[in-house]
């Protein structure tokens, strides 16, 4: 099991990432969290909405209104130009300090 603690500083990131790739609504970013992580990762709407208002707020990614192909309305989010200036600073980031680790563990030798 993942740390909240980890989750946490990670969630950003990933969602940046994400929506890098493509927009996505809520429970599709919570389904591909899933997904990528082999079902250790396992996301709840009261974890993920909050990091994406407080993205949005920052205005890393916005957010609208569309209709799915059922007819139902969702709320879709995309990243930003700032979102995707701000995922190549996290991504150098993150990078460093998986670098790191793998020297401490000696993973670079693998």
């Amino acid at each position: 099991m993942i740390s909240k603690e980890l989750i946490a500083a990670s969630s950003s990131i990933i969602i940046l990432s994400i929506l890098k790739e493509s927009e996505n609504y809520g429970y599709q970013i919570i389904k591909k969290v899933k997904e990528l992580s082999g079902e250790k990762i396992n996301w709840t709407d009261g974890m993920l909405y909050p990091v994406l208002h407080r993205l949005e707020s920052k205005g890393f990614i916005s957010s609208s209104w569309k209709e799915s192909d059922i007819g139902r309305k969702r709320k879709y989010y995309k990243i930003t130009e700032i979102g995707r200036n701000e995922l190549k600073n996290e991504k150098k980031q993150w990078s460093t300090v998986n670098n790191t680790l793998g020297a401490i563990w000696g993973l670079n030798d693998i």
